[in-house]
């Protein structure tokens, strides 16, 4: 039986969703907000609607006579469109309204740890009486993560002894119109994601994956919602060790046993700190850039997983290539605090297949040969063109043997992807950059 599948959402992620399913037994449909060229060339159909709207999505997704949805962002998931999905017939990847508060609701995220004593938990204290937490802030040996409650892209936390002191941190709590944060004890160490395919109660695991959450090179400015990945060509990246990635994978069992009727992506964000891996966050979806750095080297049929997850089976025996990834963001100048939109986005994508052709034939000798992806993000595209929303417009991925060689490769095709009006992080997964790492977790360790 051939699949019609829908696929909700119009970032890189989904990007890469999309390719993921290009090759497989199923005809793809997609809807977003935003029309992604990348994905509407792979799609059959492709709808502009808003995703967060129940009925919209469930009303395309019997017009095409969906049998199987993937929810790409986290925004529908909270808004119960699995819920509306499956009440219609349709089997949705992604939880429902209920499970999806482990990544929408950070203070239901810490009292269901905290219940279900899932290891990995931080000390923490939530509050919806702002003075009150300004207080605990004072009155607590130590700093603090501020952390709202609800749904920011990525860009809402505040670290105090990191990005702000204490009274900056009380400063932005009286500040914001948040009616709840979540206070927590800062984790000091290197931060990773494990991403797990879940459904009916067993899950398989992917590579590790470190993001770059930070705007500028050299780790500073504001948060964003990601400027670039890397992974290993191991299940676990160099400053971690096999045990490190086991312990961070039983951590996510315990989760997985906890949420009984969960399906879907579970995103597990680690600190690996001086006594092992801690809990960052949990997400209920793949991560943006992640999935852009897991899916490339997922030499199983992601088509497989869906169906075995809507046959009421485990999810199939996950195999990867065994190389690495370089992801690099393209943003908009002035991302994430004061974006410029609607540039025109000049991408010369026959360019970038051909820097890497030309590396391969040796015109350029490089490390080892690879390939470079270019997938879409918040982008715009119009009849005249693709435009830059007020969102991280485009991201190239290095695939190669190392970690080096797909840095490379993505600074190759980076070079001739064109960069008027965007701004790109370069040193994501440059040697030295991962190498300050490996000493960071040594120094913790005190080795």
């Amino acid at each position: 039986m051939r699949e019609n599948v829908l696929l909700i959402g119009g970032g890189g992620r989904e990007h890469a969703i999309a390719r993921a399913l290009e090759d497989s037994e199923a005809d793809l449909y997609a809807c977003a907000g935003n029309r992604n060229p990348g994905i509407a060339r792979i799609a059959a159909g492709f709808e502009a609607l808003e995703t967060t709207d129940p009925e919209a999505v469930v009303e395309y997704a019997e017009e095409i006579d969906a049998t199987i949805a993937v929810i790409g962002p986290e925004a529908p998931l909270e808004a119960g469109v699995a819920d509306a999905l499956e009440a219609a017939g349709v089997y949705p990847f992604g939880p429902k309204e209920a499970d999806a508060r482990i990544e929408t609701d950070k203070a239901f995220q810490r009292r269901f740890m905290a219940e279900n004593d899932i290891p990995g938990c931080p000390d923490f204290e939530t509050f919806d009486d702002m003075e009150a937490a300004c207080d605990y802030i004072d009155e607590y040996d130590g700093d603090l993560a501020i952390k709202p409650a609800g749904l920011t892209g990525g860009k809402g936390v505040k670290v105090i002894g990191d990005q702000v002191t204490a009274e900056e941190g009380k400063e932005y709590i009286r500040e914001s119109d948040y009616d709840r944060i979540v206070l927590e004890e800062r984790l000091i160490g290197e931060e990773f994601t494990i991403q797990a395919f879940v459904a009916n109660g067993e899950f398989r695991t992917a590579p590790a994956v470190q993001d770059h959450k930070r705007a500028y090179e050299g780790d500073e400015g504001p948060n964003t919602g990601g400027m670039g990945s890397y992974a290993d060509a191991t299940p676990e990246l160099p400053f971690m060790t096999e045990d490190d990635y086991a312990e961070a994978v039983e951590i996510i069992a315990a989760t997985v046993d906890a949420l009984e009727d969960y399906r879907g992506i579970l995103y597990g964000q680690f600190m690996l700190t001086e006594t092992g891996p801690r809990v960052v966050e949990f997400n209920a979806r793949f991560g943006d850039p992640e999935a852009m750095n897991t899916l490339p080297v997922l030499e199983s049929d992601f088509l497989d997983v869906l169906t075995a997850a809507r046959d009421g089976e485990a999810p199939p025996e996950l195999d990867f290539a065994g190389q690495a990834t370089v992801c690099k963001y393209a943003v908009p100048d002035g991302y994430p605090t004061d974006p410029e939109a609607g540039a025109k986005v000049q991408v010369d994508e026959e360019s970038v297949a051909r820097s890497v052709r030309a590396t391969e034939s040796g015109d350029e000798p490089r490390e080892s040969a690879g390939d470079a992806l270019l997938y879409y993000a918040s982008v715009d595209e119009r009849d005249d063109g693709i435009y830059t929303t007020t969102s991280r417009s485009f991201a190239l991925v290095g695939v190669a043997d190392s970690i080096a060689a797909a840095e490379e490769i993505a600074e190759d095709a980076l070079a001739v992807a064109g960069e008027k009006g965007l701004r790109i992080r370069h040193d994501i997964g440059k040697a030295d950059l991962v190498q300050k790492r490996i000493d960071h977790v040594n120094e913790l360790r005190g080795e």
